[in-house]
């Protein structure tokens, strides 16, 4: 039998097929279906201070409502055509239940408000648990950067070696790169945190609803401050939206390190193989998949980001049906992130650090910077002391002589500044440890840091 639609009033002609089809919500936003319980409990409390139910009466709808949400949870109940998203359908099963009684649980209340209540107080849920992933993730590299003070590789500009620096202070890195995704994690909470519920459809409702009362009730900090801006604001979805996107742009980073470090041509690092797939034609292959599905998938987030800010663009400052587009983006993006922190993490509590390939790997070049730093403390000033170590540098390329092999005479032909000591400068341990600035790659400066990383909330 077919059911009316909870506005059929005003028409007298059904929806085509096809209409019902494109407007459904159903298939993804039952995701809220335990938040709109939430809601509508409340909400049925709610309205016994204004007249509508009294305490007997909204007793009934909660016990209703919890029959309501063991049923769904138990695969007990069904949707039908005329249910457009969850909310219309919790609607039904509790009129279905309770007749007259369910049906005045939508007094005061819009589905614009509802619908973006339910969406604040389940994404709610969704960032604290992302912000968790993100801080276990962060404790595996805090433990790993512990084993890896003395780990000394070439660190890189450009894809060039560049100076000696520690993998602890590497992986420190991406510690504090993940703070800066939390703390924007938390600052998009503290403005997700407000409740439009009793908004209406934007002029607010038509009964003294007590929405202070309400808001403490279901968690929020307080009530949104206008009615017109709440039921249409999704500020909060491209907060979260743009959150995703920062975290799968770091991840993409990441991954883009490890890949690399983990080839044949360096060797640096290992990725077990729970994080690795074959290949189909050559069986020698061991393939970073795990890590290149994260640098793919973060394309996905920063598309949905796109799609979020696209939407909302061009709407005008009301609820328009244009914001039904908000949730699949955001779930999705929700969704990829929170498995590939999973995955990372993984990838990182599994991880073979070749310490020996790293130092092996360390190209005499990369003092360039110290020998420059020995002219000026010897009182050069340090453009000419660059001039000077970049002449030495040229000059040990074209004679195919590495610097630490070069001769203290052909020092002295640049600087006779040069003594024999120039060549305690090649040993990567004391380039790191003249590094223990704060910030630094020297092994106190990476201690201080992960006493700093490991007090950070």
């Amino acid at each position: 039998m077919t059911k009316s639609k909870i506005w059929s009033g005003r028409f007298s002609q059904q929806t085509s097929s096809l209409m019902e089809a494109f407007s459904s919500s159903i298939s993804f936003d039952q995701k809220l279906f335990d938040a709109d319980i939430a809601v509508n409990k409340a909400w049925a409390n709610a309205l016994i201070d204004v007249g509508v139910y009294t305490q007997e009466e909204a007793e009934n709808v909660l016990e209703t409502l919890d029959s309501i949400q063991t049923d769904f949870h138990g695969g007990k109940l069904q949707f039908v055509e005329t249910d457009e998203d969850i909310h219309s359908a919790n609607e039904r099963w509790l009129t279905e239940r309770l007749g007259d009684l369910g049906a005045k649980i939508h007094t005061g209340r819009s589905r614009n408000d509802q619908v973006v209540t339910d969406l604040r107080l389940y994404l709610r849920t969704q960032i604290d648990d992302l912000s968790g992933a993100v801080k276990s993730l962060q404790v595996v590299l805090i433990n790993l950067a512990r084993e890896h003070i003395n780990t000394i590789f070439p660190g890189q500009t450009h894809l060039r070696q560049a100076q000696p620096v520690s993998f602890a202070f590497y992986l420190l890195s991406l510690f504090f790169q993940l703070q800066r995704d939390k703390e924007r994690i938390f600052e998009a909470r503290k403005r997700l945190n407000k409740m439009p519920l009793g908004s209406g459809a934007i002029a607010g409702a038509a009964f003294d609803i007590n929405r202070e009362k309400l808001a403490e009730a279901l968690g929020f900090d307080a009530p949104t401050e206008n009615s017109y801006d709440a039921t249409s604001d999704r500020d909060f979805v491209l907060e979260i939206l743009y959150n995703n996107a920062q975290i799968m742009l770091h991840f993409s980073r990441i991954a883009e390190d490890l890949i690399i470090w983990s080839s044949e041509a360096f060797r640096f690092i290992d990725i077990h193989e729970q994080y690795s797939t074959g290949s189909s034609m050559m069986p020698q292959k061991k393939n970073p998949d795990s890590l290149e599905l994260i640098r793919g998938k973060s394309a996905r987030v920063i598309g949905n980001h796109v799609a979020g800010m696209t939407l909302m663009k061009g709407i005008p400052t009301a609820y328009v049906r244009d914001l039904q587009e908000d949730k699949e983006p955001v779930f999705d993006s929700l969704e990829q992130t929170f498995m590939s922190i999973q995955i990372l993490r993984g990838v990182f509590e599994t991880i073979t650090v070749n310490k020996q390939k790293m130092v092996n790997a360390l190209d005499p070049a990369l003092y360039a910077t110290d020998l420059a730093d020995y002219l000026v403390r010897k009182g050069l000033p340090f453009r000419k002391a660059h001039s000077i170590v970049g002449s030495i540098v040229a000059r040990a390329e074209k004679i195919k002589i590495p610097l630490h092999e070069l001769g203290l005479d052909e020092y002295l032909k640049f600087s006779t500044l040069f003594e024999n000591d120039v060549y305690q400068l090649f040993d990567p341990n004391e380039s790191i440890n003249k590094r223990n600035i704060s910030g630094g790659t020297g092994p106190k400066s990476v201690q201080n840091q992960l006493t700093h990383a490991k007090n950070c909330k």
